[in-house]
């Protein structure tokens, strides 16, 4: 039998394979196209790791929250009005003082002697003006003695000249002796009025001396009153009925002028002390209502007084309790408190998203309508209270929207939750 060759099959069977792989080729470029122009996978969330709220309208209650603690309303710190060394301390922290209870006790040796010697002055000028006034009496009666003789004297000579003249009339004295006895009366009618005029100076100098003597008769009890102060002043009171809150001074220590030596409160008249954050304090104002909570119970209260300072990035807010504070409040009792900014009525709200900002646009992923899964929307939110926020548009009354953090999926337009 003879072979017959076949010419051309190997070259067809090396098309038929260039064909395939090009369809090969052509076809995995297709699937690829198809498969980008598709949306990736929905991400499934596990629907117990996020918090869902929904979306309510109505009475929307701005409010701002901030910790503190409840104070006295009277307080008092008490200074040291002049230098000592603590000798005695009677009153420890807790216990109960009178306004003109004695607190501590200060020595100065200075002090003291200063005193003594005080009222050692004040007593010698005194005594001084004492001698001087018995002494300006009795120059001043002498005067008065020697005025009377004169008038006497005057008197006599008037009456005698008087005489001589009648007597002359009818020619029994002679001239000379009515004009002797006229310039007797005369001149003692000069020496009345210049003891007259004397008189009235010496009443006048003892006034004088007497008001300089009294002037410095009170530079010195002045200069005593103000050591007996700084004497007094070594016993140190409380100034104000309450319970003596701190005695930071120990026995035996040195303190100057204004050092701090006691803090004593009334303990039935508390406020609290809110710190505000500084960026929320702004709305604050004076007469908005507040909500403290004690821990033991709600007791409601008024602002009173914004602090205009910002300490450590936070404004403090003292607020009057208006309300009876449950038993066990003390000074120093750490507290909340939720106040009243503003109430909008007939608004779209919902719980506060996390890392939300009032008056601000961000992405939100709302459920749909299977429950199943959540679409990312635009939401622009508007004025924000504690725990909650006012929606201005992108979502509507019912809906529910993931609240939680959402960070990890912001390249994924919607979710799938489990």
């Amino acid at each position: 039998m003879m072979d017959i060759v076949r010419t051309g099959i190997a070259e067809k069977k090396r098309r038929n394979r260039w064909i395939i792989a090009a369809a090969g080729i052509v076809a995995a470029a297709a699937v690829t196209v198809v498969v980008a122009g598709l949306d990736p996978a929905a991400p499934a969330v596990d629907r117990d790791t996020v918090w869902i709220g929904t979306v309510e309208r109505g009475t929307f209650e701005r409010q701002v929250r901030g910790h503190g603690k409840l104070v006295p309303e009277n307080l008092r710190w008490v200074q040291a009005r002049t230098t000592g060394r603590v000798e005695v301390i009677h009153v420890d922290p807790g216990h109960r003082v009178a306004a003109d209870g004695v607190i501590l006790e200060l020595s100065n040796p200075e002090i003291e002697r200063s005193a003594i010697d005080a009222e050692n002055a004040l007593l010698r000028a005194e005594a001084e003006l004492e001698s001087l006034r018995v002494t300006l009496i009795s120059s001043e009666l002498d005067q008065r003695a020697r005025a009377a003789e004169v008038d006497a004297e005057y008197i006599g000579a008037s009456l005698f000249a008087e005489a001589n003249r009648e007597l002359s009339d009818k020619g029994l004295v002679s001239d000379i002796q009515l004009r002797s006895s006229e310039a007797m009366a005369q001149a003692l009618a000069t020496r009345q009025e210049i003891e007259a005029q004397r008189l009235e100076m010496n009443s006048e100098a003892s006034r004088a001396f007497l008001a300089a003597q009294r002037a410095e008769v009170e530079q010195h009890r002045a200069l005593y009153n103000l050591r007996t102060e700084q004497l007094d002043a070594l016993a140190v009171r409380a100034g104000i009925a309450g319970v003596v809150q701190e005695v930071p001074v120990e026995i035996g220590q040195q303190v100057a002028t204004g050092t701090m030596l006691a803090k004593v409160a009334e303990p039935t008249r508390l406020q609290a002390e809110l710190r505000v954050p500084a960026t929320r304090a702004r709305d604050v104002r004076p007469g908005q209502a507040v909500s403290v909570d004690t821990r033991n119970g709600l007791v409601d209260g008024t602002v009173t007084r914004v602090d205009p300072s910002v300490h450590e990035g936070s404004v403090m807010v003292e607020v009057r309790l208006d309300g009876s504070l449950p038993d066990g409040a003390r000074p120093d009792m750490a507290v909340d408190g939720a106040i009243q900014i503003e109430r909008l009525t007939d608004v779209l709200y919902v719980g506060r998203p996390v890392q939300s900002q009032e008056n601000a646009t961000i992405g939100l992923y709302r459920l749909e309508g299977d429950g199943k899964h959540a679409l990312r929307v635009r939401v622009e939110l508007g004025s924000s209270s504690v725990d909650t926020i006012e929606i201005v548009d992108g979502l509507r009354e019912g809906d529910r929207v993931i609240l939680s953090d959402t960070s990890r999926w912001d390249e994924h337009e919607k979710i799938r939750l489990r």
